[in-house]
């Protein structure tokens, strides 16, 4: 066992999170990170917050969401544009469903409990490619 330990340390190929497909999920999941993060600070609350939407909304357990959510961090960091990660989201959501979404998308923006013009900003750019009017997305935001 030891040896095995050893052989992961001095494995230049070690386990590191690999790279999601950019579908629906993941895209969800990166908008998530992007609003948690917009305000310059990622947050405990953040992440424990879309760790507990990721769950909830795909049914996995508490080790599996925090796993979907390194993936995310990931895509969100190579996507440098929010519109177009909402737009690979826009093609696989109904309209109910992008009520779930952006009410998903406030949950992140408030967790800290402050609320951040960068954070609002992110929020709109998604509900905007969504097709959602600014009125209708703040009336989610409860």
């Amino acid at each position: 066992m030891f040896e095995r330990v050893l052989s992961l340390l001095r494995s230049p190929a070690a386990e590191f999170t690999a790279m999601p497909a950019a579908d629906a999920r993941h895209a969800l999941g990166a908008l998530l990170v992007r609003v948690a993060k917009a305000d310059g600070a990622y947050l405990f609350q953040e992440i424990e917050e879309i760790d507990h939407l990721l769950a909830d909304l795909y049914g996995l357990n508490a080790i599996e969401a925090a796993r979907m959510r390194a993936e995310c961090e990931k895509l969100e960091d190579s996507m440098p544009d929010t519109s177009e990660l909402a737009h690979i989201l826009s093609c696989d959501v109904t309209s109910g469903e992008c009520n779930n979404l952006v009410r998903a998308l406030w949950k992140v923006a408030d967790a800290d409990g402050q609320r951040h013009d960068s954070e609002t900003q992110v929020v709109a750019i998604a509900t905007k490619t969504f097709g959602m009017s600014p009125e209708d997305a703040a009336a989610l935001r409860n």
